[in-house]
């Protein structure tokens, strides 16, 4: 009975290290994609790939010569690989060495939204100072979808540069509001529902107006340049707040654009559909 038993423990345990061991390889083989991801050596695994299937068509087919071929190429070939790729080798290795090849996946994302919100701060920096008029809005839990469709659809990485091009005056995307999800700039000259609140200064213009009226109807965060002035003023839940400094606008970001949608209905981790 204890021999039958310790025979069961020891299966129960080979069972529990077999999957420990698979759930390793897969991890180790998942990380490695990701460190190649996006380099030249993704079409070397391409080739890798299709040689190993014409390695095995022409075994299948008994074709001697080719497979001699086959053999020699992958013999061959994976010392290659190690001169060739040598950089790229070393990055991963002193990745490991650093510990960031396993934490590369969860900072990339912060990263990116990081550099995104610089580029943002840069991009109201430049048209503040030269009074360029601007309406950007962040997309929030609400979805926007309703004022996209009135826009011009970009879809396009937010950079400082692309920022400031579209609100040049006397372009044509320059006039009506860019919409932000995520990520991604969606539109431009997009249009807004105008505020009838008392309340807005009656020096304030049509920007204004239309920032606060999408924050009354949505939970939109929304960023307005003025182009008399070129102060910076915001807008949420149908409040205005004008004339802010870099250092608030930053803080806000952080607070009310949201980095990551994967929640929501129909995004990638970014995105919504």
């Amino acid at each position: 009975m204890l021999l039958g038993k310790l025979f069961e423990d020891m299966t129960t345990l080979h069972i529990i290290a077999s999957i420990v061991d698979l759930l390793i390889v897969w991890f180790v083989v998942y990380k490695l994609i990701t460190v190649i991801k996006g380099t030249k050596a993704v079409q070397l695994i391409k080739g890798i790939f299709f040689i190993l299937i014409g390695r095995a068509l022409s075994d299948f087919f008994d074709l001697t010569t080719t497979t001699q071929l086959f053999d020699m190429v992958l013999q061959w070939g994976f010392l290659a690989i190690i001169v060739i790729f040598q950089p790229e080798l070393r990055r991963a290795l002193e990745q490991l060495g650093r510990g960031g090849f396993f934490r590369k996946a969860t900072h990339t994302a912060q990263q990116e939204f990081e550099k995104h919100r610089s580029d943002m701060i840069k991009a109201v920096q430049y048209m503040a100072k030269r009074r360029i008029g601007a309406l950007i809005v962040f997309e929030r839990e609400t979805g926007l979808k309703d004022y996209i469709e009135t826009g011009i659809l970009i879809n396009a990485e937010i950079s400082s540069e692309l920022l400031i091009n579209i609100f040049i005056p006397n372009t044509p995307l320059h006039d009506g509001a860019m919409i932000i999800q995520g990520d991604k700039i969606a539109t431009a000259a997009s249009y807004l529902p105008l505020s009838e609140s008392n309340r807005i200064a009656k020096d304030l213009g049509t920007r204004h107006r239309a920032a606060v009226g999408i924050s009354e109807v949505t939970d939109a965060f929304t960023i307005v340049i003025s182009e008399e002035t070129g102060n910076v003023s915001v807008t949420t839940d149908s409040m205005l707040t004008k004339d802010i400094t870099l250092e608030e606008l930053d803080e806000l970001l952080q607070r009310n654009w949201i980095s990551t949608t994967s929640h929501k209905e129909g995004g990638g981790i970014f995105a919504r559909k």
